[in-house]
């Protein structure tokens, strides 16, 4: 899954931005000021930032500069209210690939951050990660700390799907939809099965798990 972090000290817009990324199927991790990006940044890494200029401790500029010392492609986005040329000419001499100026519509904010990761090769990736857990979806295989974990092709898709929404509850229905297709067999119990035999196979992964939603569904949780 392809990780965002989002550094902007406005509590409301940290939360709006965080929202419509994780709505559009990115890990979103926010971070209320420079300083704690950069460290969320060199422990973890990541695929994007999306970053606020003006903040405490260390700002968007700082961070650039910071981040683009240790990585030379990752995509960075400034959200600013500084709209003048001088601002923006620092910040791309930073590193900074794009801007979007406050107030602005997350749908503008979501194009802008596609835009940015086709142009890097990450949004085609076809690898998914969750701690110890690497899933290759063109290959079809899943391995655990360097072993292949023996999944079937649609307990892979299955768990595939879930991964790649963490936090989102996708209802029995809605499963059965997908990946039972016009199989008149299958039936909410089938894909409780299906779950039961996902969570026996991945207990030992240490990066997520198998939540039941009770009323609902399932959804993968992120350790």
């Amino acid at each position: 899954m392809i990780t965002i972090l989002v550094a902007e000290d406005d509590r409301a817009l940290n939360k709006l931005v965080c929202t419509a990324l994780e709505g559009s199927g990115y890990r979103a991790v926010s971070c209320p000021d420079g300083l704690q990006a950069l460290a969320a940044f060199e422990e973890n890494g990541a695929d994007m930032l999306v970053t606020d200029i003006m903040m405490p401790g260390l700002d968007g500029f700082g961070l650039a500069e910071r981040v683009r010392e240790s990585d030379k492609k990752i995509p960075i986005l400034f959200m600013t209210a500084l709209d003048d040329k001088p601002a923006k000419l620092r910040g791309y001499a930073l590193g900074a690939d794009d801007y979007v100026v406050k107030p602005f519509d997350p749908d503008i904010l979501l194009l802008r951050v596609g835009a940015l990761l086709r142009r890097a090769n990450i949004e085609r990736s076809r690898t998914l990660t969750a701690g110890d857990l690497v899933m290759n979806q063109d290959e079809h295989t899943a391995y655990v700390g360097g072993e292949e974990l023996p999944l079937t092709v649609r307990e892979f898709d299955l768990l595939f799907k879930l991964l790649s929404f963490p936090r989102r509850t996708f209802t029995r229905a809605q499963l059965m939809d997908e990946f039972w297709d016009y199989d008149s067999s299958a039936t909410s119990r089938t894909v409780d099965v299906y779950m039961s035999k996902l969570r026996e196979k991945t207990a030992h992964c240490t990066g997520f798990e198998i939540v039941t939603v009770h009323g609902l569904g399932y959804k993968a949780v992120l350790r």
